[in-house]
């Protein structure tokens, strides 16, 4: 099959981190489709990867070339930032099969405020949604937005936010974690991750800032983890690889969903008994497996990543 791989980041030719976690994230898929024989192309501005054809983008070209090269494609797969990863995804879908999220599950999950009613509205746990005038702490996050990008901790006496910009939500003591997953056909839970997050103080406010993954981790509450994540992707109607942010307090808290692979990725195809890319297919082309297999564990840091890739 021929296959399209599009990360935004490299697409444009982005720096910094956000180029260094795609680059991760593409070279990952990359390899595991090149492996099973398929033929690979992805869009880049500059970066070359080991896998793969490199066809040029920019960022005035990467839509119309996204558009162009689909259209020559039998499957394809495009990781975004949320806020333009709904339109971007949009595109492949004219044109080939899609091997991820549907645009309009991407445009729910991508809008934090809206996501997290319709979570509440089903019973799925999260953090209560405050209105910045109670007193208190709150965790305060863009309501578009990626990563850890933006979030913090903050005194209800010291808000300044746009409230159509932020959400606030009440602060979960507990442990940080992910889960990434193939859904679609079925929900087939891949790993439950620690995720690395520096907690600091910055400019007088508190800041999380992730770091990297413990992949797997190995909880005794791992089930009734997946099962949280189960019910949230079905719940949204997410599709292909999904990485969702939980912590795990007196119970599974849904933090945030990406509708999309994540940065856990790299860890875990160094783990896992079989192809990320076979998984991808199946769950597009055939039937998934009922469960995985992952052997030993891979923990990382962005850092390790730049000396990996």
């Amino acid at each position: 099959m021929k296959i399209l791989l599009a990360e935004y980041a490299m697409g444009i030719g982005l720096g910094g981190t956000l180029l260094l976690e795609g680059r991760a994230m593409l070279s990952t898929l990359a390899d595991s489709f090149t492996r099973l024989g398929h033929e690979v192309n992805y869009l880049t501005a500059e970066s070359k990867l080991k896998c793969g054809n490199a066809v040029l983008s920019d960022e005035n070209t990467f839509e119309d070339v996204l558009e162009k090269v689909s259209k020559e494609s039998d499957a394809a797969l495009v990781i975004g930032p949320d806020e333009l990863l709904g339109d971007l995804t949009e595109i492949i879908e004219k044109n080939t099969v899609n091997l991820g999220c549907a645009s309009g599950s991407i445009r729910l999950c991508a809008d934090k405020l809206t996501c997290t009613k319709v979570l509440v509205s089903n019973s799925i746990a999260v953090p209560e949604i405050k209105d910045m005038k109670s007193e208190g702490n709150y965790v305060i996050k863009p309501r578009f937005g990626c990563a850890s990008e933006g979030v913090r901790l903050k005194d209800a006496d010291k808000m300044d936010e746009q409230l159509d910009e932020y959400i606030a939500t009440e602060y979960i003591e507990g442990e940080h974690l992910s889960v990434s997953l193939i859904c679609g056909q079925k929900s087939l839970p891949l790993s439950l991750n620690r995720q690395l997050i520096d907690i600091k103080e910055e400019n007088g406010e508190t800041i999380f800032d992730y770091k990297g993954n413990q992949v797997p981790y190995r909880a005794e509450f791992e089930e009734e983890v997946f099962s949280t994540a189960k019910r949230t992707v079905g719940t949204l109607g997410c599709n292909g690889y999904v990485g969702i942010d939980i912590v795990y307090g007196d119970k599974p808290y849904v933090i945030d969903v990406n509708p999309r692979p994540t940065t856990a990725i790299f860890g875990l195809v160094r783990t896992l008994g079989c192809e990320i890319g076979d998984l991808l297919l199946m769950n597009m082309f055939g039937e998934l497996p009922d469960s995985v297999e992952l052997t030993g564990e891979c923990s990382f840091t962005k850092d390790d990543i730049e000396d990996i890739i």
